[in-house]
């Protein structure tokens, strides 16, 4: 259902793209032919794209087709959101005109076309310079982000307890290993007291990328790496990626938990699997209470979900603080205003109950290797004790 939605809307909006590009044309124009075909191929590819995801190596002939298909994926995005933009300022320009002597709009149908060509050839323009910019800070190494989470009561043993989180890397289509081996190095860096996966870490089959995950036994921490489950590693099979990350060292939490013991405190790490598995995978519903089942008395308590809105079935559960991702922060103009509406954190640090949800703005990035106007991030938590 969902890839019959996403194909209608793409139809629709490729079709009034190309309207629009093409309208001002002269009948009989070769250019109208050249943008028509550039619009079906692009249109075709991305649907190629997506079928072949999870069965040919990107490291092979389908690597430039990646590109083709997701890079034109977010050119299309700006242009089309160019296009409204021109289109909503040309109505109010109209709308203004109606009290003009003098009009803004030609009225004359030869200088009215030569109008909207130029437009058009504006938007085409700005359109890919900001592609060019937004595909050079995807590809930039991940900004550091330190954040500090107070929490009510926290044990002295505790102060200080750091958890260095990624998410969202996307490994696959256009990301691979030598990425994640940088991811590593940063984290490295960072000594943390635990590392957090908060999912969506592959677009693809173990077969095809588990060596590029490989890096990830790299990772060195005091109490090791812990991963849940994002929607994308249901759509590449989760059950062979949750062992073949078990393998290589890593704490996979289905519905579990662990408990870290600093002296005499204890932190709770429970892992619920994504919000909406149980659609692809019965077995690995979403389950908070299940993840906290056996569990001790602790002083405080982290859940990684992938989802913000993992926070909504954990509410009986309150939990000092959520780590999520799956948001992006929007990833690119327009998106980042918009992706708020949708989920009930988008980034950042937020207050929930008497704890806090922290959402990752992604380690890499999905579909178009783009980001413009939100930075892709690794994040330090650090844990501080807060008085009641």
């Amino acid at each position: 259902m969902f890839f019959l939605i996403f194909g209608l809307v793409m139809l629709t909006t490729y079709t009034w793209v190309g309207w629009r590009l093409t309208r001002p044309l002269e009948d009989g124009s070769n250019w109208r032919w050249v943008l028509i075909g550039l619009l079906a191929g692009h249109f075709i590819s991305v649907f190629v794209s997506f079928s072949i995801l999870r069965s040919l190596d990107p490291a092979g002939w389908a690597g430039p087709l990646y590109w083709v298909a997701y890079g034109g994926m977010g050119l299309f995005s700006l242009i089309f959101t160019g296009m409204v933009l021109m289109e909503l300022g040309v109505l109010g320009v109209k709308a203004s005109d109606f009290w003009r002597e003098n009009k803004v709009v030609p009225e004359d149908l030869e200088r009215r076309r030569f109008f909207h060509q130029s437009a058009n050839i504006g938007v085409l323009g700005l359109s890919a310079l900001a592609g060019a910019f937004g595909v050079w800070r995807a590809r930039r190494h991940p900004s550091i982000v330190k954040v500090e989470v107070p929490i009510t009561n926290l044990p002295g043993e505790l102060e200080g307890y750091s958890i260095a989180q990624i998410s969202d890397l996307h490994l696959g289509p256009t990301i691979s290993g030598a990425f994640m081996r940088r991811v590593v190095k940063s984290v490295n860096e960072l000594k943390p007291d635990m590392v957090a996966i908060t999912g969506d870490l592959v677009d693809g089959s173990t077969t095809h990328l588990a060596r590029h995950v490989e890096p990830l036994k790299d990772l060195s921490s005091a109490d090791g790496t812990f991963f849940v489950t994002g929607n994308h590693e249901y759509y590449s099979g989760a059950e062979p990626w949750c062992r073949t990350l078990s393998d290589l060292g890593l704490n996979v939490l289905n519905n579990a938990h662990s408990v870290i013991r600093r002296g005499a405190a204890k932190l709770l790490v429970a892992g619920v699997n994504d919000y909406r598995a149980h659609k692809i995978l019965p077995s690995h519903r979403s389950d908070p209470a299940a993840a906290l089942a056996g569990a001790p008395d602790c002083d405080a308590r982290v859940l990684l979900a992938h989802q913000p809105g993992s926070c909504l079935d954990a509410r009986e559960q309150q939990f000092d603080l959520q780590l999520s991702g799956h948001t992006h922060g929007g990833q690119f103009f327009p998106w980042n205003f918009v992706v708020g509406r949708f989920h009930p954190f988008h980034r950042g640090l937020n207050a929930w109950q008497k704890g806090w949800v922290y959402v990752n703005r992604g380690t890499g990035y999905w579909g178009p290797p783009m980001r413009i106007g939100v930075e892709s991030e690794i994040t330090l938590l650090v844990l501080k004790r807060r008085q009641s």
